[in-house]
């Protein structure tokens, strides 16, 4: 029998008709199918990823004065980079995308959120992509949903999103589908020759439900008995499946990254994950990596400062990476703010030098060709875009 806590549904099912509804193979992933050949994949990662972690200023002398007890720098196993940045031993599968072009970061980046550091403020902030007006009003939605909505020609399928987890940053009119890995559509074949015969005369439903079937099958062999990161590899498998079809976008969540204590095996674990579902989706997405844009972004960062409990606590400036053939890798983004008493935000915090939309922004205009009006009036309001950054190949 179906697992009713595990099936695929279609969100904003009015938009296609009243029938979707009544599907019962129609869930959370999110994608979108657009007259482009570009994709682009955005990963929350959601807890306040520690940036000064994942992506470590060793260059910069303040660091191991303030970090005595959290390991930093190619002397403690992280990967040196350029000189002045190394990547933490735990994202080391990723090492070869840097060297090919295809890994990148930017650090000192936030949203306009700031003080309060509240998980769930700062998640909401980064998904509506508005200003630091809380609460948000989610009557616009998110920022992608308001990204597809300014494009001709999208569709049901033009998104997608992915996991279990709601994806607010897809909430909006624009409508788009859904996925959660954990599916287990297991029918007996009389129950499939049912489906079959209810939906034969219906080839939009029949089609996707054998296709339901299909892709549960195939993420349940990709997870099953793959250890810790099986779930992530899922995520970035299924996403690239999609992307490879008629989806150009999609995004979905990686979450346990609040590091109050032992960050060490914390953000470790954390960044397993977020290795696992990059790799998924360049070896899945074949040749289509070549024109794909990875976003992984964060609510905010992690005070400079380790605590008591060998942890740190929620801050301000943090830092996105960005992977995928069509980006300009091997390189860091953006301006060093330094770590020194006067350099710091609030006197504990990494000082933001750009904003974090900024960023996704420029991605979309390079890879849709979005109206920079269009970015900075509606799909993120009160935003200025600066200079291009000039992330992308």
């Amino acid at each position: 029998m179906i697992e009713l806590d595990r099936r695929l549904f279609l969100k904003s099912a009015a938009l296609i008709g009243c029938s979707a509804a009544a599907h019962p193979l129609m869930t959370s992933m999110t994608f979108a199918a657009l007259p482009s050949d570009n994709r682009l994949v955005v990963i929350i990662l959601r807890g306040a990823m520690d940036g000064l972690d994942a992506i470590q200023p060793y260059g910069d002398p303040m660091l191991a004065k303030l970090r005595r007890n959290i390991s930093t720098g190619p002397d403690n196993g992280a990967l040196d980079l350029d000189g002045f940045y190394a990547l933490h031993p735990r994202l080391g599968p990723l090492m070869p995308l840097w060297e090919k072009g295809e890994l990148a970061f930017a650090h000192a980046v936030s949203t306009p959120y700031r003080d309060k550091r509240s998980h769930f403020d700062g998640q909401d902030l980064l998904e509506a992509g508005t200003g630091n007006d809380l609460p948000v009003d989610w009557r616009i939605g998110g920022w992608l949903n308001r990204l597809l909505q300014a494009m001709p020609g999208t569709t049901a399928e033009t998104a997608y999103a992915v996991g279990l987890e709601q994806m607010k940053i897809l909430t909006g009119e624009a409508a788009h589908l859904g996925w959660a890995p954990k599916s287990s559509l297991d029918l007996s074949p009389q129950a499939q020759m049912l489906l079959d015969h209810v939906y034969h005369d219906d080839p939009m439903f029949r089609d996707a439900a054998r296709d339901a079937f299909r892709i549960s099958a195939e993420a349940g062999e990709t997870a099953r008995g793959k250890g810790p990161t099986a779930d992530e590899a899922a995520l970035g498998a299924f996403a690239a499946s999609r992307l490879n079809g008629a989806a150009r976008i999609a995004a979905f969540s990686i979450g346990g990254w609040d590091s109050h204590a032992n960050q060490g095996p914390v953000i470790g674990r954390a960044l397993d994950k977020l290795a696992a579902s990059i790799l998924a989706l360049r070896d899945g997405l074949g040749q289509n990596w070549g024109s794909t844009t990875v976003l992984a972004m964060t609510e905010f960062g992690r005070t400079v400062r380790e605590n008591g409990s060998n942890g740190t606590d929620h801050g301000t400036g943090g830092a996105m990476l960005m992977a995928g053939g069509a980006i300009q890798g091997g390189k860091a983004f953006g301006d060093w703010p330094g770590l020194r008493d006067g350099d710091l935000y609030a006197d504990r915090d990494l000082m933001p030098t750009r904003d974090i939309r900024a960023y996704a922004a420029w991605a979309m205009r390079g890879l849709f060709g979005t109206e920079r009006e269009t970015l900075e009036r509606a799909i993120f309001p009160g935003l200025d875009l600066g200079q291009d950054p000039r992330m992308l190949a």
